[in-house]
């Protein structure tokens, strides 16, 4: 039987659509490609915004359509918290919460009587990822927030936190990389709470994937910024620990960052880019922003530009604001009118991009460790592309039999294309 996966939303969803991957391969289930029709379809859903509600609806369709007859599984955020909208909608044949993932896979064997054979133990988990086409491995290591900002959802949809036992992330990170992996990112959806639950840190767990694993390239997902662990500059100062770490910021006005209910203030914020910047050379620091929160006023839309520009984010991801349902930002007053969003996210995404081209340009003229992921999207196979260990994307400009896939090279790099989004180098 061939099962065809489909995510959307966040690194934890890529995460455990990887794990599913995995799973069902050692069950005897073979990962359908892109282009392959197949008898089980998995999507994995996001809610965190109205648009990606919007889209895992359109995603259910599509597979519906594009694999007639073959059973539908859907799980993730959406189906968590519009189970009964789902089921009714889409017709789907299993929905997996939110609570019960984790077992997606042995549920969807018993519930839906699939032919399964015996569970066999292997040490090839990355042939799924590379059969997607995927490079980095995504490792989920803890699950659900305390937290209660005032516009997520997430919390709600995740539930309480919770964190992997250590030995099964190291075991996991360890079987990643004799399969050929180069590069794990962690995840979870607060990644700095990692361990409270087993009186551990997320310092120790770096410790023991440094000591106990052989993984070359270990990158951390987004981390809230007043929940970074102790000792996380000194540790970032090792070569295997990537020196590039997404911290969201949400918004550079305190007045709207008290109204979000966010636990840093901007003033908290700059000296933990100022601190991090210090100890770890060539730290490249990215960023969350939401726009045209509740009551965000002129004064406080200009704050945010200037305090994003004066951080000189290397990545900004940036996020109109849309009313979740169940949560306080929902009700508040003095909503931002749509055409006021529309505006703030145009100047916001090009002050991003002025700041993604001055980072780039910093780093011309160095040479830096690239792991090529793969063709070049826009040149093809002419080149190769990948990113450097801060997260800067390259464009290898060398003949394909230079540069293999899944290898870590050293690149001189000489420039900047796709529209200031990418630099060039050369072996």
């Amino acid at each position: 039987m061939r099962v065809r996966l489909h995510t959307l939303g966040c690194r934890l969803n890529e995460a455990e659509t990887e794990t599913w991957a995995a799973q069902f391969r050692r069950r005897g289930f073979a990962i359908a490609g892109r282009d392959e029709l197949a008898e089980l379809v998995v999507v994995n859903t996001c809610a965190v915004t109205g648009e990606a509600v919007r889209k895992s609806r359109n995603l259910l369709r599509r597979a519906r359509r594009h694999h007639p007859g073959a059973k539908l599984i859907v799980s993730g955020c959406y189906a968590s918290l519009e189970a009964e909208t789902i089921a009714a909608a889409t017709g789907v044949d299993l929905l997996v919460t939110n609570r019960d993932k984790d077992h997606l896979v042995g549920i969807a064997i018993e519930r839906l009587r699939l032919e399964a054979r015996a569970a066999q133990v292997s040490d090839q988990d990355a042939a799924p990822l590379f059969g997607r086409g995927r490079q980095r491995a995504f490792v989920k290591v803890q699950d659900g927030c305390r937290h209660r900002c005032t516009f997520c959802i997430v919390s709600r949809a995740r539930g309480p936190e919770r964190s992997r036992p250590l030995a099964e992330v190291v075991d996991e990170v360890d079987r990643l990389s004799g399969g050929g992996v180069q590069e794990v990112v962690l995840t979870g959806v607060h990644l700095g709470g990692y361990g409270r639950d087993l009186g551990l840190d997320l310092a120790g767990l770096l410790r023991a994937l440094l000591d106990r694993t052989r993984m070359e390239r270990i990158r951390l997902g987004a981390l809230e910024p007043w929940d970074l662990p102790n000792g996380l500059w000194e540790l970032l100062r090792e070569p295997r620990l990537m020196p590039h770490l997404h911290l969201p910021l949400q918004s550079g006005s305190d007045a709207v960052l008290r109204r979000m209910g966010r636990r840093a203030s901007s003033a908290h914020f700059a000296r933990l880019a100022a601190k991090g910047r210090d100890a770890v050379p060539d730290l490249n620091l990215g960023t969350d922003i939401i726009v045209g929160f509740p009551g965000e006023t002129e004064h406080d839309w200009a704050e945010t530009l200037a305090f994003v520009e004066a951080m000189a984010f290397g990545q900004v991801h940036v996020f109109s604001y849309s009313p979740r349902p169940g949560t306080p930002a929902a009700g508040l007053p003095d909503q931002v009118p749509a055409p006021v969003k529309r505006e703030r996210v145009r100047q916001l995404g090009e002050l991003a991009g002025r700041l993604r081209r001055r980072t780039l340009e910093r780093f011309i003229g160095r040479r830096m460790p690239v792991l090529v992921e793969g063709a070049d999207p826009v040149a093809g196979q002419a080149e190769r592309f990948g990113y450097t260990s801060n997260y800067l994307p390259v464009c290898v400009t060398e003949a394909p039999d230079r540069v293999g896939r899944q290898r870590i090279v050293d690149v001189s790099l000489t420039g900047i294309r796709h529209h200031g989004e990418a630099l060039t180098g050369r072996p």
